[in-house]
């Protein structure tokens, strides 16, 4: 929370790199093979594992459909992945940086599967959330299982300050100017900022910093890492999925229509949840997406299209040409950068 308030993105992309490859170190290098040579490798393994374990259907494939759809697609609309795509200096480092991380996604769960495998054969773990640090301070010497426990750290870290800043994003430039309209007062203008980058970033670090808190506090209440994963990104694909899509590809929607398609499939996905007592459960993303859709679609139709100049704009922006709000903001930008 300290460096990516004072640092912002560019402290974040620093660490970053650091933290890829202590992770990389200690589970790729380390944890997997230390793990399967002490299981006595894959004969070891099938002689004392359950049959389960290379059974890639054995969670059930309406399990891990819901898997893929809830990761895959939360990975595709979530901020935090975007912001690191427009920090890229080119379209193509953009794409190949998105392919090579997805490549490595892949291969980084398949070793933990691997290593989970593997330590089943040995060792007996309570609650999953602790497997990760018992494996490392059961099989592995002192100083290395120091590295592997930092590597895991590093992957936490690493996920944690991209979020924080994406979560401070949308709070002050979505959330807080809707708030304010709500309750009748004009939102801060682009264009004010850009005189004052100072008071822009000031404001950046305080909802870092205050949303930070709050995580803490929320993190601290929670018992099961893989139920707090699954209830945020049921509620990221459940209620932004189709809007985000839709934005992308269908251009009757509207901006009334995507904001009820959020607020339906959110609270569709929460509802379902509660009816179905059990946030592990496959039909609570199901249930927000088709009520989003609904929602998306119908208000569109019943609401005046989207102002021709709007859609110009998006258009524009869409197909990377250069707009008349990027090029206002770029000429103010250098204005202040000749006045100082």
């Amino acid at each position: 929370m300290i460096y990516s308030s004072i640092g912002g993105m560019w402290s974040i992309t620093l660490t970053d790199m650091v933290q890829f490859a202590l992770k990389t170190i200690g589970v790729f290098f380390l944890l997997l093979p230390f793990t399967w040579n002490h299981a006595g490798g894959v004969d070891g393994i099938k002689a004392r594992a359950a049959d389960s374990v290379f059974d890639l259907g054995a969670i059930g494939t309406g399990t891990i459909i819901t898997y893929v759809v809830v990761y895959t697609l939360g990975m595709l609309i979530g901020q935090d992945i975007w912001q690191r795509v427009f920090t890229a200096r080119s379209p193509q480092v953009a794409r190949w940086g998105g392919t090579a991380a997805g490549v490595y996604c892949l291969l980084y769960g398949v070793a933990g599967a691997l290593i989970g495998a593997a330590a089943s054969t040995f060792i007996n773990v309570d609650n999953r959330d602790d497997a990760y640090a018992t494996i490392a301070e059961s099989i592995l010497p002192v100083g290395i299982s120091g590295l592997v426990l930092a590597a895991a750290v590093a992957a936490m870290m690493s996920t944690a300050s991209g979020a924080l800043i994406a979560t401070a994003t949308v709070a002050r430039t979505d959330v807080q100017p809707l708030l304010a309209r709500m309750v009748g007062r004009t939102p801060a203008r682009v264009e004010d900022e850009a005189e004052n980058p100072e008071h822009d970033v000031l404001a950046n670090r305080i909802y870092v910093v205050v949303i930070g808190l709050v995580v803490v506090v929320i993190s601290s209440l929670l018992n099961d890492v893989v139920s707090g994963l699954t209830i945020a990104y049921d509620i990221l694909v459940g209620g932004l999925l189709v809007p985000i899509l839709g934005g992308f590809v269908w251009r009757r929607g509207t901006g009334a229509g995507a904001v009820t398609a959020m607020a339906a499939g959110t609270a569709a996905t929460l509802a379902t949840m509660a009816i179905v007592g059990d946030v592990l459960a496959n039909e609570p993303v199901y249930a927000g997406l088709a009520v989003s859709a609904v929602a998306y679609v119908v208000v569109s139709l019943l609401t005046r299209p989207t102002d021709p100049a709007v859609m110009r704009e998006w258009t524009d922006r869409l197909a990377g040409r250069e707009t008349s709000v990027g090029s206002g903001r770029a000429d103010a930008l250098a204005a202040q950068e000749r006045s100082v």
